[in-house]
């Protein structure tokens, strides 16, 4: 229903390795308009704890979603400046 109402469908996957019949599923969403973000976190900002951890995948979801959230420390500088 999503996909057929042009409305945002994310697909969050966490488990690998696929088998073929997932990878030609995650196929076909895509090429239907989904985005794919895999539950992979960002270690950028130093996470300490496991839901640090799990905030960086939430709050780039949420992120994709045009969602404010303050989940995680944002950049301060544009690439090649110095803080």
């Amino acid at each position: 229903v999503f996909l057929k109402e042009k409305r945002k469908l994310i697909l969050v996957p966490r488990e690998t390795p696929w088998n073929l019949v997932q990878a030609r599923n995650v196929v076909t969403l895509l090429e239907a308009g989904a985005m794919m973000l895999p539950a992979i976190p960002s270690f950028y900002g130093k996470p300490k704890t496991v839901e640090d951890v799990v905030d960086t995948v939430v709050a780039r979801v949420l992120d994709h979603l045009n969602l404010p959230n303050d989940l995680v420390k944002r950049w301060k500088s544009e690439v090649g400046e110095k803080e």
